[in-house]
């Protein structure tokens, strides 16, 4: 369930929406000077004709897939992928038609297909780990097509920093997959007297062999769910 939020952060036609129960926590978030700022950088990248990845629709899609109630685990990523067509607003994940798949996804791929012989080669989609209970978030919520970390320090670290409080707070025993120093700078958000890390290096083809390689962080999360009394996640992605 989803409820609209009127904050026309593109233009007065657009309508964002938000799952109620991230909102019930999150809106005050709206109203803070950071997200007007926001909201004013977007508006006049748009004015000027720039495209902005993923799709309007999609910002929040991380959060109106997973909702707060259903969250286990939290894989998080830096910002969309740049090349238009890809991104969909979960981190790491692609549309369903996109090949070849982005380096670091084709890591993530072998590296499920190491730990737990789950063969997803064929697709870079993730949405079913998402409907699952995977937050699959990136720290930025967008990004002009074409130049990477470009909404970068523009305010939505900010925001995506109050959604990991968020979890922080509101749930228990969620694990966290902090992939790459970027991601693990949140860790220090994130009470491990209520929950679990799991760190390693970046998938990305320049930071794999530092440690990601037979990191095996599928195996660990699932058990890690588990001995909380959690169901696993199943990481195939079926056909």
């Amino acid at each position: 369930m989803t409820n609209n939020i009127n904050r026309k952060v593109m233009d007065k036609n657009l309508t964002l929406t938000i799952d109620s129960d991230w909102l019930h926590y999150l809106k005050d978030e709206f109203d803070k000077p950071y997200f007007k700022d926001l909201q004013q950088f977007l508006n006049e990248q748009l004015k000027q004709g720039t495209t902005i990845l993923p799709e309007q629709h999609l910002w929040f899609n991380s959060l109106n897939t997973t909702p707060l109630d259903r969250v286990k685990v939290v894989i998080l990523g830096q910002d969309p992928y740049p090349t238009a067509g890809h991104a969909h607003g979960l981190s790491f994940s692609v549309l369903p038609e996109v090949s070849p798949l982005p380096k670091s996804l084709l890591n993530i791929n072998k590296e499920l297909l190491s730990d737990l012989q789950i063969d997803n080669s064929y697709t870079g989609n993730l949405h079913a780990w998402a409907q699952q209970g995977v937050l699959l978030l990136n720290s930025v919520l967008t990004v002009e097509s074409g130049k990477a970390n470009s909404h970068q320090g523009k305010g939505w670290e900010q925001f995506t920093d109050s959604i990991i409080e968020t979890i922080n707070e509101h749930t228990d025993n969620t694990v966290f997959i902090l992939w790459g120093a970027y991601a693990q700078k949140k860790g220090q958000l994130i009470n491990l007297d209520k929950h679990h890390i799991i760190k390693s290096a970046h998938p990305s083809p320049l930071a794999a062999y530092r440690g990601f390689w037979n990191s095996k962080p599928f195996s660990k999360t699932n058990s890690l769910l588990e001995n909380s009394g959690k169901k696993a996640i199943n990481w195939s992605l079926l056909p």
